[in-house]
C-alpha cells in the first residue's frame, strides 16, 4: 500500500529510543445482486429455505434475525504495525492496523488532523475479489467505512443533522500546532476471508486497533516564530491514549422480505434487499449512515432501520 510522501518543513527531534507511535497493549459483498446469487450459487429451494427461516426468526445456524456470530478479537498480530486488530465474525476474518505520522493540516481543516481509510481484500478470500471485483469492493468499503466513521465534515452526525462533537474519530485530539504540524492516521484494513457482513466486521477491527494505539506525546518549541515552521520534540517515552470513547461501531440491517437482520452471511446476502449501516457510538450519536444496491426504501422504513441499529448497538 503505497502512500504519497512530502516534506513538511519543520524540525523534528527525537527524545529517548523508540517508534513515533506505540501499541499500549498486545484485538459485504457489495457487489450486484446477480453477481452475489451466481457466487453463491443458491438453488430455488435454498433461497425458500433462507427466507422462510428469516420470516420465522430462525436463520440457517440456529441465529434469531437480531443475533451476531460468535465474535473474537485479536491485537497485535502484525509485529511491523504500530497496532492492529484481527476480527473474525463465523468465517469473516479481517485485519485493520494504525498508523501515525507527522503531517500538515488541510487548509480547510486547519485545526483538526487527518485520517486516511483504505482496505484491501485478498483475492484469497472469496472469488468473487479476483481481478477488478477486488479493487472495486475495496473502494466501495474504504468510501463506506470512511463515511460511517468520520460522518460529515465534522465528524458526528445525530437526530437533529450534523453537529461539531459527539461523534465519530475525534480529529481535534490529532492537533499538534494549528495550520502548521498534525498527526495524521492511516489505517489499513485487509479482508482475509469473506462470508459476509464486512463492513461491521472491519469497523469493529479499527475500533479494536484504535483502543490499543498510543499518540507520542509532541512538545512544541517556544521560540518557533508565527509565520515559519515550529520546531517540534517527540517523545519516544511518553505516550497519550488514544480516545475512542466517541468511535462509533457500524450496525448493518439487511431487509430480507419484510423483516431485519443483523450480520448477513454470504448466502443471506444474496437473498438481501438494500442494507444500510448505521455506525452509532456509545451515546448514541449516529456518525454515520450508508446505504447499498439500487433498490429505494420509504424515508419511514430508512428511520425504522435506524431505531433498531440503536437498539442492537446498545
Amino acid at each position: 500500500m503505497t502512500r504519497g510522501g512530502g516534506e513538511w518543513g519543520y524540525l523534528v527531534r527525537r527524545r529517548g529510543v523508540g517508534a513515533a507511535v506505540f501499541c499500549l497493549r498486545s484485538r459485504v459483498g457489495l457487489a450486484g445482486d446477480t453477481d452475489r446469487t451466481r457466487m453463491v450459487g443458491l438453488s430455488i429451494g435454498e433461497k425458500h429455505f433462507i427466507q422462510g427461516g428469516i420470516a420465522q426468526d430462525l436463520r440457517s445456524d440456529g441465529r434469531k434475525r437480531l443475533t451476531y456470530r460468535p465474535i473474537s478479537v485479536e491485537t497485535g498480530n502484525i509485529p511491523q504495525a504500530n497496532c492492529s486488530a484481527r476480527v473474525k465474525m463465523g468465517a469473516t476474518d479481517v485485519i485493520a492496523s494504525v498508523k501515525a505520522e507527522l503531517g500538515k493540516p488541510s487548509p480547510f481543516q486547519p485545526d483538526k488532523g487527518k485520517v486516511s481509510i483504505y482496505v484491501d481484500c485478498s483475492p484469497t478470500a472469496a472469488p468473487m475479489f479476483e481481478g477488478r471485483g477486488g479493487d472495486e469492493l475495496s473502494a466501495e468499503l474504504s468510501a463506506a467505512l470512511q463515511r460511517c466513521l468520520l460522518g460529515g465534515k465534522s465528524g458526528a452526525v445525530n437526530s437533529s443533522g450534523l453537529n461539531d462533537s459527539g461523534g465519530g474519530i475525534d480529529l481535534s485530539s490529532l492537533s499538534i500546532v494549528e495550520g502548521k504540524v498534525c498527526w495524521d492516521l492511516y489505517i489499513d484494513g485487509l479482508v482475509v476471508s469473506s462470508d459476509g457482513n464486512l463492513l461491521d466486521a472491519l469497523g469493529a477491527a479499527i475500533k479494536a486497533a484504535l483502543s490499543n494505539t498510543g499518540i507520542p506525546k509532541v512538545h512544541v518549541a517556544a521560540s518557533a516564530s508565527s509565520d515559519g515552521q515550529p520546531e517540534v520534540d517527540v517523545s519516544d517515552e511518553e505516550f497519550l491514549q488514544f480516545d475512542t470513547s466517541g468511535v462509533p461501531v457500524v450496525v448493518t440491517l439487511t431487509k430480507v422480505g419484510r423483516h431485519y437482520i443483523v450480520d448477513a452471511t454470504s448466502e443471506e446476502e444474496s437473498q438481501m434487499s438494500s442494507p444500510i449501516s448505521v455506525s452509532i457510538n456509545r451515546q448514541g450519536c449516529i456518525c454515520g449512515l450508508t446505504k447499498r444496491g439500487g433498490a429505494g426504501l420509504d424515508p419511514s422504513v430508512i428511520l425504522d432501520m435506524i431505531s433498531v441499529a440503536k437498539l442492537v448497538s446498545s
